[in-house]
């Protein structure tokens, strides 16, 4: 089943309101950052009022046409959330330039992307001025708080660690929903997320997708010619993106007596020096952007993506654009983004996610054909369309009564947009 924004029901294409953005991260390099900065495009494109609040070196304001965005500094008093982002604890002393700028701009919705100390923010500043709260679900950071603080627990006998995850991940949870439920609205990337956080908030919830820039990502990049089959993995490599799987993916491989491979990973993390020492057939090119970016999609025969904590997945996107199959775990965003036995395959656990790879890599024709159909799904894969019904709910958040919304509705929305998880011919 083909991923098409073209059909979606266009009831949202009048003039948006006045919306002002809160967002952690902006600059820096992963799906969150993303989809802000491709939101602050959308709008300006559009001509719509937009102000955007995100950290930066300094305090400093910068207008470009319709758009304005407010950079607030972190201060000394933080710390590394990322490699290359931070918490700051005395963040609150910005209010007031947050306040005076949203004075001046005079926002009909204020949208926040998490419970960050930006969020936090807008949501008091929404709160305070009287107006309309939108909040966007980007990140599963329950998961992540429990996976990484999994890891730091390595010495603990697991029946001990996994407890305290588990505690841990559901307290977390518990607090990160009364955050989401001072929204009048709500945001979820996909159709299940838009039904769970409607249920677990009682807030009206509309799909925030994710488009992909198809003439960016494509096939025209590949630089590489020989017989070498490139594993490839894009992101942070952390331990919620269950990284050290591939490990486990490559020791299968080398035992089944398969040696023309290599991996191909792209991005940073904790976890990099611990794969480097225990990856044998792999190259590590740290972030890339841009065009290395793109050329390193397009080098790749196989997109190999075991996180079990992910929202969604602009990685699996970007290389279905760039021709690259995916193979992906039956649990999180990601396994919305792969039609079974047609655009990639689907694991439902480990064993069968290490003998999807050994079939993808015997079978250089599958690999071609599953490759072009990823590139095909992705060709009506459009960030207009996915901002569009961004604005939708924005308009909804500006209701005086802003009602309950039907989650029929919302799956009107939705089901010509994403393909189901058992979409296309599975294959055995």
């Amino acid at each position: 089943m083909k991923i098409s924004y073209e059909n979606t029901d266009h009831r949202v294409l009048s003039a948006g309101p006045r919306v002002a953005l809160f967002c952690e991260t902006y600059q820096e390099i992963n799906g969150v950052a993303l989809t802000a900065r491709q939101l602050v495009a959308f709008a300006k494109r559009q001509g719509r009022p937009f102000l955007a609040v995100h950290g930066g070196p300094r305090i400093a304001k910068f207008t470009d046409q319709a758009v304005t965005r407010l950079e607030l500094p972190r201060g000394p008093v933080s710390f590394a959330i990322e490699s290359d982002l931070r918490y700051d604890l005395c963040f609150w002393r910005l209010a007031r330039v947050a306040r005076r700028a949203l004075e001046e701009f005079r926002p009909d919705v204020i949208h926040v992307t998490s419970p960050g100390e930006f969020g936090q923010l807008g949501a008091y500043l929404a709160w305070a001025l009287k107006i309309p709260l939108v909040a966007s679900w980007h990140t599963n950071l329950h998961q992540f708080a429990a996976r990484r603080l999994q890891a730091m627990m390595w010495f603990l006998p697991s029946k001990w660690s996994g407890a305290c995850c588990n505690a841990a991940e559901r307290t977390a949870l518990r607090a990160i929903l009364r955050f989401y439920k001072l929204a009048r609205v709500t945001l979820a990337p996909t159709p299940e997320q838009v039904r769970w956080l409607e249920e677990a908030t009682g807030r009206a919830c509309f799909l925030m997708a994710r488009g992909v820039d198809t003439q960016k990502f494509h096939p025209r990049h590949r630089t590489v010619r020989n017989d070498t089959v490139r594993l490839g993995y894009v992101g942070r490599i952390r331990p919620e993106k269950g990284v050290r799987f591939l490990v486990d993916v490559e020791r299968a491989l080398l035992a089944a007596g398969h040696t023309n491979f290599s991996f191909l990973i792209v991005g940073d993390g904790s976890e990099r020096s611990w794969l480097e020492k225990n990856l044998t057939h792999a190259t590590f090119t740290g972030v890339l952007r841009d065009e290395k970016l793109a050329e390193a999609y397009a080098n790749m025969d196989v997109f190999l993506f075991p996180s079990r904590t992910d929202t969604y997945g602009n990685v699996i996107q970007e290389a279905a654009a760039s021709g690259v199959p995916a193979i992906v775990t039956n649990e999180g965003g990601p396994r919305n983004l792969v039609a079974h036995g047609i655009t990639g395959f689907i694991s439902e656990n480990d064993e069968e996610f290490i003998r999807r790879t050994m079939e993808l890599l015997r079978d250089p024709g599958k690999r071609r054909t599953m490759g072009d159909a990823a590139r095909e799904n992705m060709s009506g894969v459009s960030w207009e369309v996915v901002f569009e019904m961004t604005y939708a709910a924005y308009r909804h958040a500006e209701q005086a009564d802003a009602r309950q919304l039907d989650v029929t509705k919302v799956a009107a929305l939705v089901t010509k947009r994403i393909p189901a998880r058992k979409a296309g011919a599975a294959s055995s």
